[in-house]
């Protein structure tokens, strides 16, 4: 079993920058793909970013496409997400999630992730 804690959001100015932080418990983290996933005020949560157990490997929904990073220590059990030029209609509460050790696509499917933290709000005020 693998427990999520997410933080570094905040408020910040369109064009902006922010990094947001994933630990993670659990002795199968290096073997667990990892997700950000987020939901926006009225709306469905939707994918955002998946890395591979190894780290070598991500998928980016297109709209954050070039702007995100997502990264992963497995020495230290944390994943990143790092995200520049920031835009208004990124505004949502982030969601770090993982899925069942096994379970090795990167899937986009919130259902297909089995672990999630309580979110962290990012606003980016224009």
């Amino acid at each position: 079993q693998v427990q999520v804690v997410e933080s570094g959001g905040g408020l910040v100015q369109a064009g902006g920058s922010l990094r947001l932080s994933c630990a993670a418990s659990g002795r199968s983290f290096s073997s667990v793909v990892m997700g950000w996933f987020r939901q926006a005020p009225e709306k469905e949560r939707e994918f955002v970013a998946a890395i591979s157990r190894s780290g070598v490997t991500t998928y980016y929904t297109d709209s954050v496409k070039g702007r995100f990073t997502l990264s992963r220590d497995n020495a230290k059990n944390m994943v990143y997400l790092q995200m520049n030029s920031l835009k208004p209609e990124d505004t949502a509460v982030y969601y770090c999630a993982a899925r069942r050790t096994g379970m090795n696509y990167l899937s986009v499917r919130s259902a297909d992730y089995d672990y999630w933290g309580q979110g962290t709000q990012v606003t980016v005020s224009s």
